[in-house]
């Protein structure tokens, strides 16, 4: 791997509702790596999606410190934070929020259009195998192709950080190998580092490490010596 994209310190995110007080990240401590494909493990409630949202720029801490690379996005503007995530962040959720009257190529090219240095739209989709698919709008493309335009639209701008909320959360087992097929050859041929957020126990062996979240914290660490493929996920 190479040196830490991410590095997390005693991170803390809590909410408060007259007297009662919610610590939905409690504590965490955790460095990514250039180059890793990560999976957050964890039940609803555990802590995951607000991690993610944090070090992806959309949330803000109560304390604690989040450094990307040597800047400290915990410390950014909200302008500032809105440039982080144009520029270095990729996005992918579990629902596709692709726009209905727009084709996939235009769809992509939304992004493209205010990106400094991206990927055409054709490139992205070839990326994740939807050349033949560029003309077709959302409601003629399948749930697992949409969530590929999706993806192709978040890496064409060549972003550092991919994060992604439940990518398969929508999709049948058959259809979500196929998503993340995508996301491994995303991560293995541009080196984007990858955070993927699942409820699948199963997805973590395609990962370089397993991050167990619960209660706010990180409760167990895992790294995977042999990965396997996509293909081979037990769903």
């Amino acid at each position: 791997m190479n040196k830490p994209v991410f590095q997390i310190r005693n991170l803390m995110k809590i909410y408060r509702s007259g007297d009662v007080e919610v610590r939905a990240l409690d504590g965490v401590d955790i460095a990514l790596d250039g180059g890793e494909m990560a999976v957050l493990l964890g039940p609803s409630g555990s802590g995951k999606s607000t991690f993610l949202n944090i070090i992806g720029g959309l949330d803000q801490a109560t304390s604690g410190t989040v450094f990307f690379k040597d800047v400290e996005i915990t410390a950014l503007s909200d302008r500032q934070l809105t440039l982080y995530r144009r520029n270095h962040v990729g996005f992918v959720f579990q629902f596709y929020n692709l726009i209905p009257s727009l084709t996939a190529w235009e769809n992509v090219a939304l992004v493209t259009e205010v990106s400094r240095s991206p990927m055409t739209p054709d490139e992205a989709l070839n990326m994740v195998g939807l050349e033949d698919r560029v003309s077709h709008f959302p409601a003629q493309l399948s749930g697992g192709e949409q969530q590929r335009v999706a993806i192709a639209r978040a890496i064409a701008k060549r972003p550092e950080v991919l994060l992604c909320d439940e990518p398969t959360g929508a999709l049948d087992s058959k259809t979500g190998i196929v998503v993340l097929e995508a996301l491994a050859k995303i991560n293995r041929e541009l080196g984007t580092t990858t955070a993927i957020i699942t409820h699948n126990a199963g997805i973590q062996a395609i990962a370089h490490r397993v991050f167990t979240f619960m209660d706010g914290r990180i409760s167990a660490t895992h790294v995977n010596k042999v990965r396997i493929q996509p293909a081979e996920v037990v769903w």
